[in-house]
């Protein structure tokens, strides 16, 4: 994939890209990605994303060693969503301490 491929014109520069664990299939976690971060996602192979708050890009896990590394990744039908298959390198995504971010029903 190409990042010529990916829409980010319609979220201002930003894309959405939900990570599924590649093992399990359990989704992770969403965050958001500028097309530096694809850049640095595809050329070190782990998951990079655009800081909304902190404004700058950040590797997940480079604080708390819980990485991700890319297995797969898909863009949907529209060209403005990614999904990333990941391998998680540690025990949690979500910055509480939880598995996965989405723990609250």
């Amino acid at each position: 994939m190409k990042a010529e491929e990916i829409d980010f014109k319609k979220g201002q520069g930003l894309i959405p890209v939900i990570i599924q664990n590649a093992i399990n299939k359990d989704v992770l976690m969403l965050g958001y990605m500028n097309e530096e971060a694809f850049l640095m996602t595809q050329k070190s192979g782990w998951v990079h994303f655009w800081s909304r708050e902190r404004k700058k890009l950040w590797m997940k896990g480079e604080e708390s060693g819980n990485k991700l590394k890319v297995e797969r990744m898909y863009l949907d039908c529209d060209s403005d969503t990614l999904l990333i298959e990941a391998k998680l390198c540690g025990t949690s995504v979500c910055h509480s301490g939880n598995y996965s971010c989405f723990f609250d029903k």
